[in-house]
């Protein structure tokens, strides 16, 4: 919670005055009755009646603490906001094609992606990140976003199955899924710009080379961090009747490593697990520049409960002032 108009709280040193001119006034105006001796009264309890004779001031001094706080506009925040921080443009190129359904990670190629890259993403909060799948063909999964938890709920939620099942054509188009990746950070202002593609396997499909969208991608000042996946010879690939069989492992690393020094990148193998982790901590290292985020903030007042009270309080003050300690002149 925050205050709209905080300055309203200097209101409250109008309290001081009013609390010693109560406190003189008190000591001036006590009742006395004139008495031979007070001796057989010294031990007489002081009524209810008389102990609620200082409650009506306290309640006018909360009732005015309370108008001051609803004066102060309490309230949350999520409006539109923006913020300058540390931060790069990262589009994540990942190749989902049914090659990546092979088990030499656990508990396969696909699996084991999003785990890291959810580590990754969960380290550089500041970054904006995006997410391009390519077989075929290649398609924006999740634009850029500082939004991280909708991009791994993106992420997540894809189909591993996409291209086994016919929904992209299978494949290997890495040219397109460079392309598809450097169109969205086009528009970015930022000085520091990447794209991580992570493939297993030679590109043979695609309408644009992996060298030309590299030399494309260099035009546009964008680093291209390759990531060849699989063992190498042979892996074990799940078989649609059950099992599995050994397959043979081939990655263009010739390539990989062209697109990546071309554009200034670097071009890293994993071969288990543990070397997924290691790839995007070193990635986690390059510098970062200055991003402009600009977030959504609605704003909500919470005044009510405070204007309640100060209403409830008031109604009571009179209550006691005017019927429980009324006096007669």
């Amino acid at each position: 919670m925050e205050f709209k108009n905080p300055y309203m709280f200097l209101l409250l040193a109008l309290l001081i005055p009013y609390i010693i001119w109560f406190v003189l006034r008190h000591k001036k105006s006590h009742p006395a009755l004139k008495l031979p001796e007070t001796e057989k009264y010294r031990y007489v309890r002081r009524s209810f009646r008389t102990l609620l004779i200082p409650v009506p001031n306290v309640l006018r001094i909360a009732v005015f603490i309370l108008v001051v706080i609803c004066l102060a506009r309490p309230q949350s925040k999520s409006g539109w906001s923006e913020t300058d921080v540390e931060g790069i443009d990262i589009m994540l190129a990942v190749d989902v094609s049914t090659s990546m359904l092979a088990q030499d990670f656990k508990p396969n190629r696909v699996e084991a992606l999003k785990e890291v890259a959810k580590e990754f993403v969960d380290k550089r909060p500041n970054d904006n990140i995006g997410l391009t799948f390519f077989a075929g063909e290649a398609f924006t999964q999740c634009p850029l976003t500082t939004d991280h938890t909708t991009l791994m709920n993106q992420y997540t939620a894809a189909d591993d199955l996409m291209a086994a099942h016919g929904v992209i054509n299978d494949g290997t188009a890495i040219g397109d899924g460079i392309m598809n990746a450097l169109l969205r950070l086009r528009e970015s202002k930022t000085a520091s710009k990447v794209i991580i593609m992570l493939t297993d396997g030679v590109s043979n499909t695609g309408t644009i080379s992996p060298l030309t969208a590299a030399e494309i991608s260099k035009m546009d000042s964008v680093r291209i961090y390759t990531i060849g996946i699989g063992r190498n010879g042979m892996a074990p690939y799940p078989l649609p009747t059950g099992g599995t069989a050994m397959v043979p492992v081939e990655i263009d690393e010739t390539t990989m490593r062209q697109i990546s020094e071309e554009t200034g990148g670097k071009y890293f193998r994993a071969q288990k697990n543990t070397d997924l982790s290691e790839v995007y901590k070193e990635i986690d290292q390059m510098e970062r520049s200055k991003l402009n985020v600009k977030q959504f903030n609605k704003y909500e007042e919470h005044y009510e409960p405070f204007a309640l009270a100060a209403l409830a309080l008031f109604l009571l003050e009179l209550l006691l002032r005017f019927f429980v300690l009324r006096r007669i002149p």
